[in-house]
């Protein structure tokens, strides 16, 4: 007998891989032997389904050139995307599918984590159409998606992050320097006992992988044009921001170095609560957001002394009334990419990024949202 479930699987066959839909409909309805004693009742509906199904790619190919005009914000939230995502923003982008998924029923975001070059890369390969990393495309990735992959760039900046140095609870150091994260990384300064106590084991630098945003904004903020952390010293790679933090918890000789939307407790509080009660909360536009950062590991200051702030050597944590500020001085902006076109679930969710609820999921994370106004972030010490 010809199912339902046979048949939806030739229209999904058309629509994911572009395959000849006559075909897919022969391979849908054609009985499997000759000899069934159904078959006489199949041949019958066999033209019926396939004027049905044909109809209905009529119909589908209309709606493709429709969409060619003007589309309204949300309007297309049915279908399954894939977002590459740098490893840094992992809770918040789970948090933002989670939030698009229950509004919107029929939709479905699968994320993947890696570094940030894997997700420049797969995007000018054409193998997905959004990413989220720490940099806007350049004028030479632009054209090449255009001429290359025929697809249209457009890009938004999201928030802006900040990388947070970690230690031990046990560790006595409270505060860095500029001018001392630059010479450790340099090798300058390589036990602890240079900065603060009696220890004098060797710094143990903890990163995520060698690719990710934020090793290349410590070797770009740090370090001569063309030189690499490895060239002066021999960090510690984990797999991933989670990796570093358990790493730094259990390591008192440990540096980490990590994104700050990793240390927010908001966002991981947050979701103990049904999605229908946060949802409230981020559709409240008078809602005060409190964020705390984790106390699971001692985070540290950082204080940057020089000409624009008269040599203030006061430190400050990344809370996000500091970043907001530029008072802490390690900070930097987090872009979501897309080629996505108008008339897709992935632009849709492009759209709810930047839009206010998207941003609201932000702001729970520890880190700046770029579009919110910055009146409902207040800080808690």
């Amino acid at each position: 007998m010809i199912t339902t479930r046979r048949i939806k699987e030739a229209v999904s066959s058309v629509s994911l891989h572009h395959t000849d839909p006559r075909r897919l409909l022969h391979a849908a309805i054609t009985p499997d032997r000759t000899d069934n004693p159904e078959n006489l009742i199949q041949m019958k509906i066999k033209k019926i389904v396939k004027t049905v199904v044909t109809s209905a790619v009529v119909l589908l190919a209309i709606a493709s050139l429709a969409a060619c005009g003007e589309v309204k914000r949300g309007e297309y939230t049915s279908g399954t995307g894939a977002v590459f995502c740098e490893d840094g923003f992992k809770n918040i982008l789970d948090e933002e599918i989670a939030a698009f998924e229950f509004e919107y029923k029929e939709a479905h975001i699968l994320p993947f984590y890696m570094s940030e070059q894997a997700c420049i890369d797969s995007l000018l390969a054409d193998k997905c159409q959004s990413i989220i990393i720490t940099r806007d495309f350049t004028k030479e990735e632009r054209q090449h998606c255009k001429s290359v992959n025929r697809r249209i760039v457009r890009s938004n900046c999201i928030a802006v992050d900040a990388v947070a140095m970690i230690v031990n609870k046990d560790n006595p150091v409270s505060a860095l320097s500029m001018d001392e994260i630059g010479k450790i990384l340099r090798g300058e300064i390589s036990r602890w006992d240079q900065l603060a106590g009696n220890d004098t084991t060797a710094i143990k630098v903890v990163f995520d992988s060698e690719g990710s945003s934020t090793v290349a904004y410590m070797r770009d903020k740090f370090l001569p044009e063309g030189k690499k952390i490895t060239d002066y010293i021999k960090p510690y790679a984990q797999k991933n921001n989670a990796a570093v933090f358990d790493v730094v918890k259990n390591d008192p000789d440990a540096l980490g170095i990590i994104s700050v939307s990793w240390l927010g407790n908001d966002l991981s509080v947050a979701q103990k609560v049904p999605m229908d009660q946060r949802m409230e909360q981020y559709a409240d536009e008078n809602d005060s957001i409190n964020t705390e950062l984790t106390s699971e590991v001692n985070i540290i200051k950082v204080s940057n002394p020089c000409e624009d702030n008269d040599f203030s050597p006061v430190a400050y944590k990344p809370y996000q009334l500091y970043i907001n500020s530029g008072d802490y001085p390690l900070f930097r902006k987090v872009w979501m990419i897309s080629t996505a076109s108008n008339s897709t679930m992935l632009h849709s969710f492009y759209t709810f990024v930047t839009g206010f609820v998207g941003q609201k999921i932000i702001i729970k994370s520890g880190i700046m949202p770029y579009h919110v106004n910055r009146r409902v972030v207040q800080l808690v010490k």
